[in-house]
């Protein structure tokens, strides 16, 4: 098991350290269910499983209005992953963020803006799309990885974290 510590969120939530914990099994298992649940909502309905798209077919103005009531049987089901974890795994995860509410903010209109401009999110381009082999999907995706990457570089090394 991987322990590293992570010293830039002190800049953002006043934490001296966060631990981070990174095991294979427990990555290849969340990886197995997220394309289960990608193949299953495919083959099922005939949906990518994108949530910023699913997300948006229940908010007005509703482009397809037989997608609302499995759009919202899909959200319904990320919502109770979480008390579905904690009830296997025996307790809640350890997780540290920002109270920052300006952080949230920035940070969530940034992701908003994104997905948009990027037409999708982390899941419908990075899951569905490239295991269709879409080139648009593909480079949505290296864009992503490549904007983290420099996010945490900038973080941890100029920020002074």
């Amino acid at each position: 098991m991987f322990k590293g510590k992570i010293s830039f969120t002190a800049i953002m939530t006043g934490a001296s350290e966060l631990e981070t914990e990174f095991t294979p099994f427990s990555a290849l298992i969340g990886g197995g269910l997220i394309g289960l649940a990608a193949v299953l909502l495919m083959a099922g309905i005939g949906r990518i499983a994108g949530i910023s798209g699913i997300i948006a077919k229940v908010l007005p103005p509703y482009s397809d209005r037989f997608a609302v009531p499995q759009s919202l049987m899909f959200i319904v089901g990320l919502l109770l992953s979480y008390p579905a974890y904690t009830w296997v795994a025996g307790g809640r995860p350890v997780q540290v963020m920002t109270d920052n509410l300006v952080i949230l903010t920035v940070a969530g209109v940034l992701v908003g803006f994104g997905a948009v401009w990027g037409g999708g999110c982390t899941s419908g381009h990075g899951i569905c799309g490239i295991s269709r082999l879409s080139a648009r999907s593909i480079v949505a995706t290296a864009t992503f990885i490549t904007t983290g990457v420099i996010a945490v570089f900038v973080l941890r090394h100029l920020a002074g974290g």
